[in-house]
């Protein structure tokens, strides 16, 4: 009976754990779209599927490694919202695979895609000749977003995003960095530090920004 009395204490303190993770950091682990979340939801499974049935772990010691994760969990989050080293560190940057046509062989080798699974991913998405591919991107999640000729005015991902600029995104709007300097300084913005998220829809910069202290 004590086997059980700890395995459902120790069910409650990991479902409070989980709980807790997501008010705290988020709910982008619900459906993971970084490495990160990614990891975090595969080590906390780990811990608790992993410890819960072990009757050698007391239950305090079950409960200070879910304290000891959340605690990692929450400092790498900080600094992935504070700096922006940490954040590209921790959740790498989207990949261009396919730039005006062409295949980037070494951006795919890096990234481990090869030459089947990237046709299949465009087969996927209805692209049969890479002629028709002004770029393509492998995201952070591991997800492909092409931009075709054509699609210049609809393009599909941000222009700025937590402050840092794309410049891919910035070269396929066929505009330069000081174009853009002066967009923002002519709607209130001193950089791109200050901005949120920005959008390039229809020839026009939409700009989020950080709120004012």
């Amino acid at each position: 009976m004590d086997f059980y009395m700890t395995v459902l204490i120790k069910f409650i303190l990991g479902l409070l754990c989980i709980i807790l993770q997501i008010n705290l950091v988020g709910k982008s682990n619900l459906a993971p779209v970084t490495p990160l979340d990614q990891v975090q939801n595969y080590v906390l499974g780990g811990i608790i599927g992993g410890i819960i049935y072990s009757e050698s772990v007391t239950v305090f010691q079950f409960l200070m490694v879910l304290l000891m994760w959340t605690l990692v969990v929450m400092v790498l989050q900080f600094l992935k919202n504070h700096n922006h080293l940490a954040k590209a560190l921790v959740d790498g940057r989207p990949v261009i695979l396919i730039r005006n046509g062409q295949i980037e062989v070494e951006n795919c080798l890096r990234r481990g895609v090869t030459a089947d699974e990237l046709m299949f991913r465009l087969r996927m998405n209805g692209i049969y000749e890479l002629a028709r591919v002004k770029r393509a991107v492998l995201e952070q999640n591991g997800q492909l977003t092409i931009l075709e000729y054509g699609d210049k005015e609809s393009i599909r991902y941000p222009l700025i995003s937590d402050g840092i600029v794309n410049l891919d995104v910035l070269e396929m709007t066929s505009h330069d960095e000081e174009w853009l300097e002066n967009q923002l300084k002519f709607k209130g913005f001193a950089s791109a530090s200050e901005i949120f998220l920005a959008e390039y829809i229809s020839g026009q910069l939409r700009v989020i920004g950080y709120p004012k202290k």
